[in-house]
């Protein structure tokens, strides 16, 4: 696999951060566990219970020596969601989550986790648009 960096951009490879100072390309010749900085999220940045799992997720990748307890706290969290979520397509999408997990396939799982926060945060602008909309027209 081949991956190309910018200058001053970083990559997580099995737990190890690397950090480029001109533009390269990583050649990966083997099997190893890595994430790019932009999917990388900062834990000032796991603000919602869906980016909690997310962050968590993540985290097995960045520390492999934690992974297993990360791992039951990740299924507490998604527990959790899952006893509170109503609308049946995120429960769903949370139950994949799991599955993908279990399978060990956290890329997946990442991606899964990123596409509901970022819905869920779509969501709630338009709610407060709607309800900034509601506002304005009674004044």
């Amino acid at each position: 696999m081949k991956i190309s960096l910018r200058a001053g951009e970083k990559i997580y490879v099995n737990g190890a951060v690397f950090s480029v100072d001109r533009r390269v390309s990583l050649q990966l010749l083997n099997d190893v566990t890595f994430l790019l900085e932009s999917h990388v999220m900062q834990p000032g940045q796991a603000t919602t219970p869906l980016r909690q799992v997310y962050f968590a997720i993540q985290m097995t990748l960045m520390d492999p020596s934690a992974a297993a307890a990360i791992r039951t706290s990740v299924y507490r969290m998604l527990d959790d969601l899952l006893n509170v979520e109503m609308e049946h397509a995120r429960r769903m999408n949370l139950q994949n989550i799991c599955v993908l997990l279990e399978s060990e396939r956290f890329f997946e799982a990442l991606r899964v986790a990123r596409e509901l926060y970022r819905s869920e945060e779509a969501h709630r602008e338009q709610v407060g648009r709607t309800e900034k909309e509601a506002t304005s027209q009674c004044n």
